[in-house]
Parts: C-alpha cells; structure tokens; sequence
C-alpha cells in the first residue's frame, strides 16, 4: 500500500489552463499554487531520450521515431524527464505520478529507460508510475523499478485484470467511480487516484468518499475543494 499524508491533489499535466501542458513552465506554477504534486507524461525518442508530451506523435510523426534533437528543434518547449525530476527538488514534499506511455504488445526499451533514468535521479520516495498498458506495467515490475505501480483505466472491463497486475494502484476516469467501487479498491489494499477533475462538486464528492488522489486542470478548483 502507498502511504500518503493526505489526498493529493496532483496538476494534471501541470497546470494547463495557464501554460502549455507538459512544460516546465506550466508545472512550476501548479506547485507555486500548493498543489502537491504533478502528473505527466512520459515519452521514449528514437535515441532513447524519455520526453514529456501526451501525444504519440508531434507534427504528425510518432515520437517514437524522431531524436532528441529533432524534437527540441521543433518544439523546444518540450522537457526531457530529468528536467521534471530536478524542478521537482526545488518543491520539498513534491509527488510525481509519471505515466508511462505505450502501444502494446510491443516495447521499444521505454520501461528500462525509465527504470534507468529513476535510480540515476534524486529519491524515490514520492514517485510512481502509471499506465494504461498491463504489459509496461509488468515490465516494470520485473525490471525491479522500485516504485509503486498503477493501472489506468477508461474502460470498465481493463479493471478485471488487476489480480494479475503487479500494482498497488488504480486510476479510473471519474466517471467509473461509485462510492461502493471506491470502497472495494481500498479493501483489497489498492491506492485509487482519479482524473481528470475540473468541477468543485464533483472533487469534495470524490474526496468524501475517500479517494487518495485527484488530478485535475484547475489548481484553484482542486484546492478549495480539499478545504
């Protein structure tokens, strides 16, 4: 079980309504604003450079197949993850939910990437990684990555696959949640982050239910909300 202090409250993607998603920009200001943590994306160039950016592709062309180079020449506003990873030390307390992108079945070497890249930064202690691919997630694992994992879910039938996954977490879109559903991933020793919520009433339901984490857009409706 992760052991957290409170229900964090994570920027999705940084703070996206105020700067661009994914930049070093936007998630210096959500952590600026107090939220205590950030969700990002995490990418593999074709030189194996972990890169943060939502989409597969930029510009049309898959990530995957275009170097560092070519991505900064494009879009310089586009951070390397060990420029997440040293913002994040400027925050003390910061939480970081990675969420490792990826097509499965097949692997390109993102998750030893990631691993690799982990235990070469600074503590681990407030990381863990999300993803919607069961297979990643158990690559992961086996690789021996030393944080928590946790299956991101958008469909109601991915969720019979946790008692094979090798993870302590889950996080369903908002829109699976029941309190009795909520209940019954706590009971079976799971942490439950939910996303993406942008609406008030919907993160003090959400919060009173119990879940451990919320990521959403908007620091200013996710603050209050935890009151």
């Amino acid at each position: 079980m992760v052991q957290i202090p409170h229900p964090l409250l994570l920027g999705h993607r940084g703070s996206p309504r105020q700067a661009r998603e994914n930049t070093l920009e936007s998630y210096r200001l959500a952590l600026q604003a107090g939220l205590d943590g950030l969700e990002l994306d995490v990418q593999r160039t074709h030189d194996g450079v972990l890169a943060i950016h939502h989409d597969f592709d930029l510009q049309g062309q898959p990530i995957a197949t275009q170097t560092w180079a070519e991505l900064r020449a494009k879009a310089p506003w586009m951070p390397r993850l060990e420029e997440v990873l040293e913002l994040s030390q400027e925050f003390p307390g910061c939480w970081l939910n990675l969420e490792l992108k990826s097509q499965p079945p097949e692997t390109d070497g993102r998750e030893q990437a990631l691993v690799a890249t982990l235990h070469q930064g600074p503590s681990l202690e407030q990381v863990w990684i999300s993803s919607f691919d069961p297979l990643a997630l158990i690559r992961l694992k086996n690789l021996g990555v030393g944080v928590p994992l946790a299956l991101l879910a958008h469909q109601p039938e991915v969720l019979e696959l946790l008692p094979c996954l090798p993870v302590q977490g889950v996080h369903p879109h908002h829109t699976m949640l029941s309190e009795a559903s909520l209940a019954n991933f706590k009971a079976r020793g799971l942490f439950v982050s939910t996303w993406t919520v942008n609406d008030l009433t919907l993160a003090k339901t959400l919060l009173a239910w119990g879940v451990d984490g919320l990521i959403g857009d908007f620091p200013e409706i996710l603050l209050p909300a935890r009151g």
